[in-house]
């Protein structure tokens, strides 16, 4: 169970805005640091295409947020009518800035350009969203270790640990299975020794399931599917939800609420995320964190890219990255997925 006596839990409300503003004055300390020892500011580009409003004002924020701890902040904001070439040019641009120690596309990305490819084209070494095929790669292997992790579950992992949760040996149950979120969390608790059951659309019995959690994710995207009888007296509940419910008492018409009913949870917990002010804060914390440990590793030449690597030789500096080798598969696998799938479409011409 949680700490309550750390000064992030009051009420059995665990407060992600108090944690997170600690990370960021931490975040802030070592920004400092750097500029001392190396006369350079880390540096964080952030690429939208288009002028969805959610997506303009999430990047106000981290934009914001880059200022406050002294990040130097870029910018490539393309028309929605941007072709996928030119955001993949936009891409490599990024990653061959020396100024620039992180990269992050903001999603989602328009229909007519290939998510993936843009993301796989990032150069790993400043993947700070942690979405390169590579990191998430790491991610899954028993004893290898992402250069970076997803912001978002990495916080969920730093809420439990600055609470003084104990992870190992306990049983943790995470609601959702998404890419950004429910996998990489659930890998995360595994390699701190969880005992983790992954629960989805297709799970049975899952009231049963969470009931048994000691550590509750929840990240499914249902508006207050988990309730309060579903939650093992003393459990820890991280609400990764945010869903707009109708609310005539607002000036919007609307109030967010997480996927679990809170005061019906917060009744069984020993700690829960409220929802806003929980997960949310820690995400963008946690964003400002990867770029400072990415701008370090380019400064003490620790890290693959060729722009922390001065020192190389012509030769290895020649060699494909880990970016372009993983570009290169990625698109040998489309193209061959394709031909695959055309051929399954074919007469069977004797096939059995």
């Amino acid at each position: 169970m949680a700490d309550s006596s750390t000064p992030f839990v009051s009420d059995k409300i665990l407060d992600g805005k108090a944690v997170a503003a600690q990370i960021r004055a931490e975040v802030a300390a070592t920004v400092n640091l750097l500029k001392d020892k190396h006369g350079k500011a880390p540096g964080l580009a952030v690429v939208i295409v288009g002028e969805r409003k959610d997506s303009q004002t999430y990047v106000r924020m981290k934009k914001k947020a880059c200022e406050e701890v002294g990040i130097a902040s870029f910018g490539a904001d393309l028309p929605e009518t941007a072709t996928q070439q030119e955001v993949l040019d936009t891409v490599a641009q990024l990653n061959a800035d020396p100024n620039v120690h992180g990269i992050l596309v903001q999603l989602p990305l328009p229909k007519h350009i290939d998510e993936q490819l843009v993301l796989a084209a990032i150069s790993v070494d400043k993947d700070v969203d942690g979405f390169h095929p590579l990191n998430m790669g790491r991610l899954c292997m028993k004893g290898r270790e992402p250069l970076f992790v997803p912001c978002t579950p990495l916080g969920c992992i730093e809420l439990l640990d600055r609470t003084n949760t104990q992870i190992s040996g306990r049983r943790a149950a995470v609601i959702g299975r998404s890419n950004i979120v429910g996998m990489p969390v659930a890998l995360l608790l595994i390699k701190r020794n969880a005992t983790v059951t992954l629960c989805h659309s297709a799970t049975q019995n899952m009231e049963q399931v969470v009931r048994e959690a000691d550590i509750v994710i929840a990240a499914a995207g249902q508006a207050e599917m988990i309730k309060g009888s579903w939650i093992k007296p003393g459990a820890v509940v991280i609400d990764v939800g945010t869903n707009p419910v109708d609310d005539a008492t607002k000036k919007a018409g609307y109030r967010l609420v997480g996927d679990c009913a809170f005061e019906e949870c917060k009744e069984n917990a020993a700690a829960i995320t409220p929802v806003p002010g929980g997960v949310g804060p820690m995400t963008i914390a946690m964003l400002l964190k990867n770029t400072v440990n990415s701008a370090a590793r380019f400064f003490d030449g620790t890290c693959t890219h060729p722009a922390a690597q001065q020192q190389a030789s012509a030769a290895a500096a020649a060699l494909p990255s880990w970016s372009t080798l993983a570009l290169g598969t990625l698109a040998t696998a489309t193209a061959l997925q394709a031909a695959v799938k055309a051929w399954g479409r074919t007469p069977s011409r004797g096939r059995s």
